[in-house]
């Protein structure tokens, strides 16, 4: 991401909060695995919406009319040893040369510093409930108990999350262009694991498919732990052990998305391990396609939120009612939400730096509009496992789900995985070899 798309996040998010104020950002924590050994860092979401600084132990703090700099970033000092053993760090230098911070401290010095610059600051914009807390809690009380030197703690709090989740609900063109390239890379992933499938093959051996092409095309990882479900697997919703067989006769149903730069993607596809639907799974997939197809047409501005899953709700009870899984009237069974037995979760969710991305579904009591930059999954699904009471055996553990990411254009949308194959005759092709790249 260009700098000068930081500069202008934290302009913009400066001006929303107006004079005598001040954001405190820290950086996510690290992680132990196991004993001495850490998680692969990845920072938090807001601070690197705003910052783009990539270490930990660091602290961002915005003060809109500061005379020395509006930004000011405490981090890790430059250490030859430790950076000898662990890594690079940008140290004080850095912070304003590479990250544009207009002030940069260590941040070993930040229990000296910062209750100094809370001091005439009447509001401070902070997101509540993290393991900051305390230690900001700790300066408010410190100024406090100097009162009567004159200093003069905040009056008044304000969460910075929902002004900062507001900004990232809409994405700029190159935040577009992030999310399109990662996008890409999933499509891809997902058409090297229809290739590589064979019956026999462990759920596992699949997900290394995913993996592999996920790095090789410069994702630093998955956007989330990729779900790999093969037969009744498919039918559990976040299904994440991926270590068993693949039969051959069975679905597979791949839910995995890349991350790149900090952006996610997320794609579902599910198709025959053998290369071949049954008649009975290729019935069940026409219905979800159908659905998925009549939820993606409801995305332009102008619509509302739950437009796409009512449409996707009408269609999935429309085609269990022709496949006889239900029974009754249409407009009966939606109202009492009959498909739930076999559709039990919502059509999408918003989609950016978190792959369940921040962002309010309705404002006030009602459903939000959908508006140009906005970016939101499609995935409705059906889940039909094996026991289900008054169900002929040839639907038992056919769990279909089909997901794309469709970014809101001011003429509609834009399917962002479009590249990922998806109907029953591109799925079947590319498993028999005879797609084209």
């Amino acid at each position: 991401m260009n700098r000068k798309e930081f500069a202008r996040r934290r302009k913009d998010l400066m001006q929303m909060m107006g004079k005598g104020a001040m954001a405190i950002l820290p950086a996510a924590p690290q992680r132990l695995r196991n004993r001495d050994a850490e998680y692969p860092y990845r920072q938090d979401s807001d601070f690197h919406y705003l910052t783009g600084f990539p270490e930990p132990e660091a602290v961002a703090v915005l003060i809109p009319g500061r005379r020395h700099g509006e930004y000011v970033l405490f981090s890790r000092e430059r250490d030859i040893e430790k950076e000898t053993w662990h890594g690079r760090r940008a140290g004080q230098e850095g912070a304003c040369k590479d990250y544009d911070a207009d002030d940069a401290f260590p941040i070993s010095d930040i229990d000296d510093i910062l209750p100094g610059l809370m001091e005439q600051c009447e509001r401070v914009f902070y997101a509540m409930g993290q393991e900051f807390d305390q230690r900001l809690m700790q300066w408010v009380n410190q100024i406090r108990q100097q009162s009567r030197s004159g200093t003069r703690a905040p009056t008044e709090f304000v969460a910075l999350d929902h002004l900062v989740h507001e900004m990232r609900l809409y994405k700029s063109r190159a935040e577009i262009g992030t999310m399109r390239k990662a996008a890409v890379i999933a499509a891809a992933a997902h058409r090297r694991a229809m290739q590589a499938c064979r019956p026999g093959m462990m759920e596992y051996q699949l997900e290394a498919e995913l993996r592999h092409e996920f790095l090789r095309s410069g994702s630093q990882a998955p956007a989330y732990n990729p779900i790999v479900g093969g037969g009744a697997n498919g039918c559990i919703l976040h299904y994440t052990e991926n270590n068993t067989a693949l039969k051959d006769g069975d679905l597979v149903l791949i839910d995995a998305g890349a991350e790149l730069d900090n952006y996610a993607s997320d794609i579902t596809r599910t198709f025959p391990v053998n290369g071949r639907f049954s008649p009975a799974q290729r019935a069940v997939y026409e219905v979800v396609l159908a659905a998925q197809t009549a939820a993606i047409n409801k995305i332009k501005p102008g619509n509302h939120w739950n437009e796409p899953h009512a449409a996707a709700v009408r269609v999935l009870t429309q085609g269990l009612l022709d496949l006889g899984l239900l029974k009754g009237k249409l407009s009966t069974l939606i109202k009492n939400e009959a498909y739930r037995r076999y559709y039990m979760h919502r059509t999408g969710h918003w989609l950016g730096m978190d792959v369940h991305d921040v962002g309010d579904y309705k404002v006030g009591d009602t459903w939000r509009m959908l508006e140009p930059g906005m970016v939101l999954t499609v995935e409705p699904g059906l889940y039909i496992p094996a026991g289900s009471k008054g169900v002929a055996k040839k639907w038992w553990d056919i769990g279909i789900r089909i997901e794309d990411d469709v970014l809101v254009t001011a003429g509609g949308h834009e399917v962002l995985s479009a590249p990922a194959p998806k109907t029953v005759a591109e799925i079947e092709a590319v498993m028999a070899g005879s797609w084209p790249h």
